[in-house]
């Protein structure tokens, strides 16, 4: 794994830093910090408090402990995240208090590297969703299908399949339903959310992704592809997608955190380098 560089590994850290608190409070552990989320959504994280001075003490396991308890009384998962260079001595604390830690490689996209548009399947489209498109609720429900799945050897299907369909719409009323939509319109309006999906020719959503831009930063994340949908590029096509409207926007430092080989080569075709590492707690939920 190549070496993250000192200016790279700061921008993320001060990333991992400023992002949750558009969402969240930030509770103050000592050496650690958790994020309490302040709306719907995923529920967030313990860490490395960012804002600690130059040799303050190590994270102890007391300190992990009253995260861990705070977590439970409210009644969220006991989750960690941190950027592993930013903590070196973190993970043997966290796995001496019984929580297995996982590994997700980071990439990310050289400066001046150009990214043109990909193909895309005759008839599919490329759209940065506003707060009132019509496709948000299908689009949102997308990631819930395309990672419940693991692909298929030599799966391509139609476009979208009738189980896919069925699916999308159950998921759509739900997340309308618990407020998640509405969060995520607001969230959008706010310029905090860019989401970009690639859709049917009927307006079904196929594939999605997500980025949240801070201090000329940003990570891109949830890029996932229909069941049904795959092996046609879409996931390639929305990730440039998302890198040219970052960029359009301010954005400066554009990376990525995989976990399947499989996904990382996508990524390094497209142009993304290897950068470092971020360790989480295994099965926690995905930030979003």
């Amino acid at each position: 794994m190549r070496r993250m560089s000192d200016p790279l590994r700061d921008r993320i850290e001060r990333y991992y830093a400023t992002v949750p608190l558009l969402f969240a409070d930030a509770e103050d552990f000592g050496p650690l910090c958790l994020f309490v989320r302040k709306e719907p959504g995923a529920p967030y994280y313990g860490g490395p408090s960012h804002a600690r001075p130059t040799g303050a003490a190590p994270v102890s396991a007391a300190d992990i402990a009253r995260v861990r308890a705070r977590q439970r009384e409210l009644g969220v998962p006991q989750a960690f995240e941190w950027l592993a260079e930013s903590a070196p001595a973190l993970r043997a604390r966290i796995e001496a208090a019984g929580l297995p830690v996982l590994r997700r490689p980071l990439m990310v996209l050289p400066p001046h590297h150009p990214l043109p548009p990909q193909p895309l399947p005759d008839g599919v489209t490329l759209r940065a969703l506003t707060a009132d498109d019509p496709a948000l609720p299908a689009t949102l429900a997308v990631p819930h299908l395309a990672f419940a799945e693991e692909p298929r050897a030599g799966e391509r299907g139609p476009a979208t399949g009738p189980s896919d369909r069925a699916e999308l719409s159950r998921r759509s009323e739900a997340l309308t339903g618990d407020g998640t939509v509405a969060a995520v319109r607001s969230t959008i309006r706010a310029g905090h959310k860019v989401l970009v999906a690639a859709l049917a020719p009927d307006g079904t959503p196929l594939a999605t992704g997500h980025y949240h831009p801070a201090n000329a930063t940003t990570e891109i994340g949830g890029v996932g592809t229909l069941p049904s949908a795959r092996r046609q590029g879409l996931a390639a096509a929305v990730t440039a997608a998302l890198v040219a409207h970052a960029r359009a926007h301010g954005v400066e430092t554009v990376f990525l955190a995989y976990a399947q080989e499989t996904v990382a080569r996508i990524y390094a075709r497209l142009g993304f380098r290897p950068a470092g590492t971020t360790l989480l707690i295994a099965d926690q939920p995905a930030r979003s």
